[in-house]
């Protein structure tokens, strides 16, 4: 019988380890339950924030390359803006090549698409003159995207239903971050993330265009995969 050479003794530490990181039978992660908690979170939600999500962000700062790591797995590709401290996931692009998607693509309808835009303008200035918090009132979205309704439309009822059911979608979506009031709102940082300006000049332009006529005043706004990874599914609420 023969000694074992060192380099064949079982490593007593590295399963001690692997055994303390099992958060359930026949788990077999080899991330620490923070880090995991973190993936979750990116997972499940639609954007994390220093914020609104404090602890699961240091862990993100912390393990930025590993998180992105497992993301990509998924065909996931994380971003993070750190001067807002927002942290999405992004569906993975490969030129024309195709890759397996988990999230949905959808149109976003015009009604999202003015109090978006109205959104973004009223951040950027607020924040200019100081305000390091910006709120908004329903009204005054509502009253948006009434001033953006065609001439010729008469149906003011269904025109109101659409606008709340946008100003809804863009709060089960964390754009517009809910309050005490349920008629006003904190404007979330991400909307500066999703909206730079370029994109912002691109839609304006659209929504003028709409207006005068130059494209059908019910057609959707084209698909955009930035808006639509972080509004995919805005219709149902977060558990």
């Amino acid at each position: 019988m023969t000694d074992l050479d060192a380099g064949d003794e079982p490593n007593v530490e590295d399963e001690e380890e692997h055994t303390s990181l099992a958060m359930f039978e026949g788990d077999t992660s080899t991330l620490f339950p923070d880090q995991r908690r973190c993936l979750n979170a990116l997972l499940k939600y639609r954007y994390l924030s220093a914020d609104r999500n404090p602890g699961q962000w240091a862990v993100l700062m912390a393990n930025t390359d590993l998180i992105r790591s497992r993301l990509n797995d998924l065909f996931l590709d994380l971003q993070v803006d750190r001067v807002h401290q927002i942290a999405f996931k992004r569906q993975a692009t490969n030129g024309d090549e195709p890759l397996p998607s988990l999230l949905r693509v959808s149109s976003h309808t015009k009604e999202e698409t003015i109090v978006m835009v109205y959104l973004r303008r009223r951040f950027r200035t607020q924040r200019q003159e100081g305000d390091d918090v910006v709120f908004v009132d329903r009204q005054a979205l509502l009253d948006e995207v009434a001033d953006m309704r065609p001439v010729d439309a008469t149906n003011l009822a269904m025109d109101r239903k659409r606008a709340d059911k946008a100003i809804e979608s863009l709060a089960s979506a964390g754009v517009l971050l809910r309050t005490g009031d349920p008629d006003r709102f904190q404007i979330s940082p991400i909307v500066e993330v999703l909206m730079p300006v370029e994109k912002l000049r691109a839609l304006w332009t659209w929504l003028i265009e709409t207006n005068q006529g130059g494209t059908d005043p019910d057609e959707d706004l084209p698909a955009d995969e930035t808006l639509d990874d972080l509004l995919v599914d805005a219709d149902e609420e977060e558990s």
